[in-house]
């Protein structure tokens, strides 16, 4: 039995021609008009938006649901496979910090995690926040962290109830289980302690939703008039601050996707002056921690493409007494970095290849973390403690599920701590994850993570879901995800395309992928697609090519470039009006992603470049294969328009009969609905529409 999308009346949207003029170049547009006026006011109250625009998008809805209704059935058995991967009860190993040890747990048909904590020398265990209460009643509710205070006294925690990324942070005793009156609205997220726990430091967002102001608040202060501490007024520049791994130093950062400053401010005394590290430069990027008076900056400062890290004297921070520790490589990519009493530890990349390394700090010994798969991903977790020689980490594969390890790193003992359980079961033997590199038209040779079952006959005949992303040198890590064996399950080949504009090959890999190189990351998209057909892994027109963000940008422009290629495009949350966003500096991403796509506003060639690509202005009438786009309603990354012009010009270029659909989730924003189960609805939506678009059986051709 095959499934197939019912014929409906689609929705058509007004034309209501906008114009307007860059560079003395006119740009049209038809749909202009259902980006709100009042878009700030929606993240923040959604009901607020004009009904002209809600009926467009709830009509939107309503086709979409009738369009994939035979596939209701479907997709409340992919939920229920899916849920039945997920550990009901599952929890984390908890962390020691001192007295205790910190966890994450969640209960039997618990949608929220639950916080806890116990004591390290063993006993009970405490429910620091208890996630499912706290989301009790809301309609939308995701944490936005939760860090306990360095006396274990008081947990500092966020949450935002519309999806629009505005927290609110409460504090909470931990000896009597009650938050404290004081709370700090409009927050990025998150915060810190100082080390003596007097003080919190966060970030605050502007009306253009961008974190712009770091304050201090004084414990016990519920009046509000925290302590400005420092401002940011570049608007193309977001703030952020954090403390080191020895809790010494609270580092203030401001930064974009090119160019970063930091400051340092003893945690003992939050009041002094900041210190500047290294005076902002274009293109130069540095992250600092520090251990025994020595700071260990990560940069790429002195053509370090793939990044070095070098060590300088707290006293004296400047780059002119930066010295090298570890000298840069080209082709090994060092992605992050961490410093204990008595090692240094970072995470590299090789050959697309993750490992960690370890390097003791008396004498300079240095050894590998790393596995032999041909694709693997590896998390590194370090560890609340400084004064430690044990740090953790996670290792899994596309066939192999999550693994966390402690790691002594001075006697290179791994221990064991939790296999990821999959109660319905799973086979690692019966699944095949390989690692080929597909060639570019320009010849470069594009990585690609596959993951099939080991009966699946190559023959061609196979239906397969492309991902990929391509954007900020994000590397999709080549990791487990039980969700997409519903899929494997049902004889696809699940593969993942490491185009460039990533950082999979190195920093070169991602500047390969930006700007004005930007249109390699589409055609490798496509050179990926056309090698598994070639391959005989899959066939033209069985392929559902799926991105979301930057990666609509991705499956958007080959949708342009190449729509015979796909059975289908998922498309989620995704960056398709890219020049017009570009254009717009009130939106709370625009100036600082001109360092990644351009600025037309002040470029000519900026303004060409993005034109020539952009999946929303490049639309030409053709036959366009079947396509599901998601948005969120208060999403403030990727505004909720972008999706719905562009399945609006979409659809009124399709030459053919596929239906092109908008599932827009009114109540959430760039994430989707919070909850570990309700957010199963989502991918079962599109898991759904793949089987659909490929005509391949709802029901699973083998059990895992």
């Amino acid at each position: 039995m095959k499934l197939s999308f019912k014929v409906a009346p689609a929705p058509a949207a007004m034309a209501r021609l906008l114009t307007s003029s860059h560079h003395g170049i006119e740009l049209r547009d038809d749909y202009a008009w259902l980006r709100a006026a009042n878009w700030q006011e929606v993240m923040r109250n959604p009901a607020s938006l004009d009904p002209l625009i809600r009926q467009h998008l709830e009509t939107e809805n309503a086709y979409q649901k009738k369009v994939m209704e035979e596939t209701a059935a479907l997709q409340k058995a992919l939920v229920a496979e899916m849920r039945g991967r997920i550990k009901e009860d599952d929890s984390s190993v908890p962390m020691k910090d001192g007295p205790f040890a910190y966890g994450v747990r969640f209960r039997e048909g618990g949608e929220q995690p639950v916080y806890v904590r116990e004591p390290s020398a063993g006993g009970e265990s405490q429910v620091l926040l208890d996630g499912d209460k706290e989301a009790h009643g809301k309609e939308y509710f995701r944490f936005g962290g939760a860090e306990h205070s360095p006396d274990h006294g008081l947990l500092a925690w966020a949450y935002d109830d519309k999806g629009s990324e505005y927290y609110k942070v409460h504090f909470r005793d931990l000896a009597t289980g009650i938050d404290r009156a004081e709370t700090i609205e409009n927050t990025a997220g998150g915060g810190s302690f100082t080390i003596d726990g007097r003080y919190f430091f966060y970030t605050s967002l502007d009306d253009n939703h961008r974190p712009n102001k770091l304050f201090l608040h004084a414990m016990g202060n519920e009046g509000g008039d925290d302590r400005l501490l420092y401002e940011e007024t570049d608007p193309g520049l977001f703030l952020g601050a954090g403390t080191t791994q020895s809790r010494e130093w609270i580092v203030i950062d401001t930064h974009d996707h090119e160019t970063s400053q930091a400051w340092l401010l003893p945690s003992a005394d939050p009041l002094a002056q900041p210190v500047l590290v290294a005076q902002r430069q274009t293109g130069v990027e540095y992250s600092i921690d520090e251990g025994g008076g020595t700071l260990y900056i990560l940069t790429n400062r002195g053509d370090a493409k793939d990044f070095k890290i070098v060590t300088a004297p707290v006293t004296t921070p400047g780059p002119e007494h930066w010295a090298d520790v570890v000298e840069h490589r080209p082709g090994r990519l060092i992605l992050s970095h961490s410093v204990f009493k008595r090692h240094l530890v970072w995470l590299e990349r090789e050959n697309g290849l993750p490992r960690i390394m370890v390097r003791r700090l008396a004498d300079g010994a240095t050894h590998a973390i790393a596995f032999d798969e041909e694709a693997y991903s590896l998390g590194l977790s370090g560890a609340y403690e400084f004064d430690t020689d044990i740090i953790r980490f996670t290792y899994s594969s596309m066939t192999t599920p999550s693994e966390t390890f402690d790691y002594n790193m001075e006697t290179r003992e791994r221990t064991l701590l939790k296999v990821q359980e999959v109660p319905s079961g799973h086979d690692p033997e019966n699944y095949v994850t390989r690692r080929l590199l597909a060639p570019a038209q320009d010849g470069e040779l594009v990585p690609v993570s596959l993951l099939y079952r080991k009966d699946l006959k190559l023959d061609g005949s196979a239906p397969c879901l492309l991902y990929g992303y391509g954007s900020y040198g994000i590397t999709v890590p080549a990791a487990f995800n039980t969700n997409c064996l519903s899929l494997v399950d049902r004889g696809f080949v699940y593969a993942i395309a490491h185009v460039r504009g990533g950082k999979d090959k190195g920093f070169g890999w991602y500047e390969a992928g930006k700007r004005e190189r930007k249109s390699n990351t589409f055609t490798d998209f496509i050179a990926v697609a056309r090698h598994l057909a070639a391959e005989k892994y899959t066939s033209a027109g069985r392929i559902v090519a799926q991105g979301g963000s930057a990666g609509g940008s991705l499956v958007g422009a080959a949708l342009n470039l190449a729509p015979e290629l796909f059975a289908g495009v998922v498309a989620e949350v995704p960056f398709v009006d890219v020049l017009n966003t570009m254009l717009d500096d009130t939106l709370p991403l625009t100036p600082p992603e001109w360092p990644e796509w351009g600025n037309p506003l002040a470029s000519k060639t900026d303004f060409e470049t993005i034109a020539s690509w952009c999946p929303y202005e490049n639309i030409r009438p053709s036959a366009m294969p079947p396509v599901l786009a998601t948005a969120g309603l208060t999403d403030p990354r990727v505004t909720y328009w972008e999706a719905a012009k562009w399945v609006a010009r979409l659809r009124a270029n399709n030459t053919g009969p596929n239906p092109i659909m908008l599932h827009i989730n009114m109540s959430a924003g760039h994430a989707g609905v919070s909850g570990r189960y309700k957010s199963l609805e989502k991918v079962a939506l599109v898991y759904a529409f793949a089987i659909t678009a490929t005509g391949a059986s709802p029901e699973p051709t083998r059990r895992a």
